[in-house]
């Protein structure tokens, strides 16, 4: 059964809730959910109840309020009776009070299937600046991102991520296969917005000719927030190119400040 990205969230915040882990305190975390795995519908369990249903691939669900405290996720085929046969994990995702996560199901650079937890950074962007931070989640091989027919990052790999406080406004971007300098891909257009941290996943097969983009914004991290930050999540199906480019076009503007911090769990 196919559900709409609204019914999955809603879904997710009413079972979640009731699969607080045992030693969960007063704080909350907000977390967020992407399927990043293609051609595979899921069924979601934490803690061992039943969560998401019919997870499609390109599902993007929270962000979610949920008590800090471990949780433990298990992935099953689609309609199975319980989770004692995963397809991925069980997994634990250790969430802190006051952090905003991304978990993301997803393939490796060379194809199978794992599992990342991202935190996301939520803290202060000054005033005139957005947030822009590129996921490379899909299998794919790494890349060099070129800025004036220069490489500012090389051999960015599966399951990295870079991020970069900029003026904002639109940046262009080219892409080239590692070691090269010709462009395969791009330039491309990256919209930067004020007091917004944008987050770009790229996540599929290269291979399997299946490459898309899904996109996550965090708003009111402007340097006099008007609210509480909150989280919004869009998905936008490409075509391999065009995934590649949007989601990895974008990593030239984070160059100099590429750093991995995804934290992998692997099972």
């Amino acid at each position: 059964m196919r559900k709409t990205p609204m019914i999955i969230a809603a879904s997710s915040i009413a079972l979640l809730g009731l699969a607080v882990p045992a030693q969960a305190d007063n704080h909350e975390v907000k977390l967020s959910v992407l399927h990043g795995v293609p051609d595979l519908t899921v069924d979601v369990y934490v803690n061992g109840d039943l969560t998401l249903d019919d997870f499609e691939p390109g599902d993007l669900a929270g962000p979610l309020d949920l008590p800090a405290g471990t949780y433990s996720v298990a992935i099953t085929a689609a309609d199975a009776a319980d989770a004692s046969a995963p397809v991925l994990g069980p997994i634990d995702l250790p969430l802190e009070a006051g952090n905003n996560y991304t978990a993301v199901a997803h393939l490796k650079a060379d194809g199978t299937p794992t599992a990342s937890l991202f935190t996301n950074d939520i803290s202060e962007i000054a005033a005139g600046e957005g947030r822009l931070t590129v996921r490379h989640v899909a299998a794919a091989p790494a890349v060099d991102v070129l800025a004036g027919g220069s490489a500012v990052i090389t051999n960015l790999a599966n399951p990295d991520e870079a991020k970069l406080d900029l003026a904002a406004g639109t940046i262009s971007a080219a892409v080239a296969a590692t070691g090269t300098t010709e462009p395969v891909l791009g330039p491309a257009d990256v919209v930067v917005s004020e007091g917004v941290s944008t987050i770009v996943y790229a996540w599929g097969s290269l291979e399997g000719d299946n490459l898309a983009l899904a996109s996550q914004t965090i708003e009111g991290l402007g340097s006099a927030p008007h609210g509480v930050p909150t989280g919004q999540v869009e998905v936008v199906e490409r075509g391999a190119n065009m995934g590649l480019l949007a989601g990895l076009g974008a990593l030239m503007i984070l160059g100099l400040g590429a750093t991995a911090r995804a934290v992998t769990i692997r099972k």
